[in-house]
């Protein structure tokens, strides 16, 4: 790879995770702001709760996405050069 190559590769999986960090922020402020209008405005029973699963759920999956399947993972590279050589050894094979 190029210097220019693995530059714009490092800027692309730096901006992955700072989404993920921004995302991490928005879901903390949120949920404490929907928590203190459970238990202290709307309502008598603990309803924040159904929006911190499903939300928490979304940003569990953006964190996997980010962090262990995405871009800037060694799984995902690993994947790739492994499908990489088995494409290679057909092309062999299939060109002799």
């Amino acid at each position: 790879m190029t210097p220019d190559d693995l530059d714009q590769l490092a800027r692309k999986r730096a901006g992955a995770k700072l989404g993920w960090y921004t995302h991490a922020a928005a879901f903390t402020v949120v949920n404490l702001v929907l928590f203190g209008m459970s238990r202290y405005g709307f309502g008598n029973r603990p309803w924040s709760v159904y929006p911190l699963l499903g939300w928490g759920l979304g940003l569990a999956l953006h964190g996997i996405s980010v962090f262990v399947l995405g871009t800037g993972s060694g799984l995902r590279e690993r994947m790739v050069q492994k499908e990489r050589e088995r494409l290679q050894r057909e092309q062999d094979r299939n060109g002799r």
